[in-house]
């Protein structure tokens, strides 16, 4: 016996057992996990050697004795002798599932069907048994655990769900905080629906049911306030640029947009999901009677760590009741730098020459959901600085920013974007944000105020930069005055990226495909991108997070005598080309050879520039 090592349980009756178990064998081991026992497991297995676990040993035996026997050993800190990667939780309830022949899971709160868990078990049952209900179905039941050889609860409740359970492996952080989490969320919705009736709200089709009370929700009942929160706190969690509230005809969906994809969520009664469009709508300072008419409004709230989150809100009647749909704008994703947004460098030089010219009209255009307003606060928050007024007139105000002077359009009263940039221009700005150019008096007014020596920042909603140019001349804008004003056009696109944790080298890729769909531009090499596979980390899409693809057109001397000459689209695009112009897809095709996107992606989101 090595005397360095720490006594074995012949000698000590603190020690531990020696490990029952090898590495793919089935578990013969019974009960709680102990953190000497998988010291010792982790030795026996060759991640740590022994100086490592004597040191983890030391570090253990002062740990809190109310933590789990993996968050114990988490704390010491100790490093795979593999790769030197550290042991924490998650590396060691991975290892830990692998002894125990169960599948490793990550718990994804999307995934996981919490309208069910409260009808599987109590709460005070998964608590003792540090279980987590995650799925269930007519076949079998699977059930999380972080004691995987504690299986004394399996039979009883095999007996209990006529069913049986299959058994995964989840970190025990997971498990102490989604139970409550989620069978407090279970609680509070059965709670709301005892309060109210069952039957939809202000649908067209309308079932006369006989017996029922006809009481309808309190918007602020404790359940239905509790949804709520549950429901914000999960969307800021989840990284969602949008909270959808879909009423249906049984149930109401909520659904989050993350990366630009729709998960659905969780599935409520009618009577609950009306009662969380009111609580909503409430917060919001909207009409709460009002059912009939599309409202838009907005809250203010605060991330559990405490960073302020805006939200915008819109309703909208369907045959089922009110949608509300929740746009969220985080100040540290709307604001942000250049690299962040994923700007080449040189274009981001070029952006940033034209945006700090003394006047003219710079466009953003792109579709819903490309990144316009992110570009334009970005760009906006850098320029306002104490010796220039920065005005904008949006509709609705996107985000409340201290320093800029911001006006809501408000058609009730005729404040039209022409009339906000009307009385703005007797406001003495420097720098004019508009929200949108919809028509002929908001471009002249655009135009006027660029020709008097400001600075005028604007969207338009085409599918490339040249078309903008030939968009403004559509809507009444003449050629002599696009050409003396119009300084640059940005054009704009989001492609989801790569999930850095899994993404693999392509070796399949066709590089044939890659050519034709940047011709007539050629590489110089063959290009060596990657393909999504799919983790925990990116809930197994392959993707995490979204980039930015830019085509800055910056108006020569040559496309303004062509502008005046011939206003024609294709030879503005060719000129602007000739210039130095990246068309949306041949940026996407240099983000696919960084390794940052696929072709797929780039594919689906950018037009064909021969068009």
């Amino acid at each position: 016996m090595d005397v360095s090592r720490p006594p074995t349980r012949s000698a000590d009756p603190s020690a531990p057992p020696k490990a029952r178990s090898a590495p793919g064998a089935p578990p013969a081991a019974q009960g709680r996990l102990d953190w000497r026992e998988l010291l010792q497991w982790l030795e026996a297995d060759g991640l740590i050697d022994a100086a490592a676990g004597r040191y983890g040993w030391e570090r253990c035996a002062h740990a809190s004795g109310k933590l789990h026997a993996l968050q114990r050993v988490a704390l010491a800190g100790l490093k795979r002798l593999s790769d030197g990667r550290t042991l924490d939780l998650d590396v060691l309830t991975e290892w830990l599932a692998q002894r125990a022949n169960l599948p490793y899971l990550r718990v994804d709160p999307l995934k996981v069907e919490i309208s069910k868990i409260g009808d599987l078990m109590s709460t005070s049952y998964a608590e003792r048994h540090r279980i987590l209900p995650v799925a269930a179905s007519t076949e079998a039941v699977t059930i999380a655990t972080c004691e995987p050889f504690d299986r004394g609860w399996v039979p009883e409740m095999e007996r209990m769900l006529r069913r049986p359970i299959e058994l995964q492996v989840a970190s025990p952080a997971d498990i102490t905080r989604y139970t409550v989490e989620f069978f407090n969320l279970a609680r509070s919705v059965k709670h709301a629906q005892k309060n109210g009736s069952t039957g939809g709200v202000n649908q067209f089709e309308q079932l006369v049911e006989l017996g029922r009370s006809g009481k309808t929700l309190d918007a602020n009942d404790a359940g239905v306030v509790q949804v709520v929160d549950w429901l914000w706190q999960y969307a800021f969690e989840q990284r969602a640029s949008d909270i959808h509230l879909e009423p249906r005809r049984d149930m109401g969906v909520i659904r989050f947009r993350i990366d630009g994809v729709l998960h659905t969520v969780y599935q409520v009664p009618g009577s609950v999901m009306g009662a969380m469009t009111s609580r909503v709508k409430l917060l919001g300072r909207m009409d709460v009677v009002e059912k009939r008419r599309p409202q838009d409004g907005r809250i203010k709230t605060r991330r559990p760590s405490g960073d302020e989150v805006e939200l915008r809100l819109a309703t909208m009647p369907t045959a089922f009741g009110e949608k509300l749909v929740m746009r969220i704008f985080d100040p540290d994703v709307v604001v942000r730098d250049m690299p962040a947004l994923g700007f080449p460098a040189h274009e981001a030089r070029d952006w940033q020459r034209l945006t700090h010219q003394p006047n003219g009209v710079i466009l953003v255009t792109g579709p819903t959901g490309s990144g316009k307003t992110t570009t334009l606060y970005s760009t906006l928050k850098r320029l306002a600085t104490e010796e220039v007024n920065v005005c904008t007139v949006e509709d609705p105000i996107e985000m409340v920013e201290p320093a800029f002077n911001q006006m809501q359009v408000q058609p009730a009263i005729d404040l039209s974007f022409a009339e906000g940039l009307r009385a703005l221009m007797r406001q003495d700005p420097d720098i004019i944000m508009v929200g949108e150019i919809r028509d002929r008096e908001t471009a002249d007014m655009a135009v006027q105020a660029a020709l008097t020596g400001h600075l005028v920042l604007s969207t338009l909603h085409t599918n490339d930069a040249p078309s903008s140019i030939t968009r403004l001349l559509e809507l009444g804008v003449p050629s002599y005055l696009a050409s003396a004003t119009l300084l640059g056009v940005l054009a704009q696109r989001l492609v989801r990226t790569l999930c850095p944790h899994c993404k693999q080298p392509d070796d399949a890729f066709d590089q044939e495909a890659f050519r034709a769909a940047v011709a007539p531009w050629k590489t110089q090499s063959e290009v060596r991108p990657y393909k999504p596979v799919g983790c925990v980390e990116c809930r197994n899409t392959g993707y995490l997070g979204r980039i930015g693809l830019y085509e800055l057109l910056s108006c020569s001397e040559a496309l303004r005598a062509l502008l005046v000459r011939s206003p024609e689209l294709a030879p503005l695009r060719a000129q602007a080309i000739k210039d130095g112009m990246k068309p949306l897809r041949l940026a996407g095709a240099i983000k696919v050879a960084e390794g940052v996107t696929t072709l797929d992606e780039v594919l689906r989101a950018t037009p064909d520039p021969q068009r």
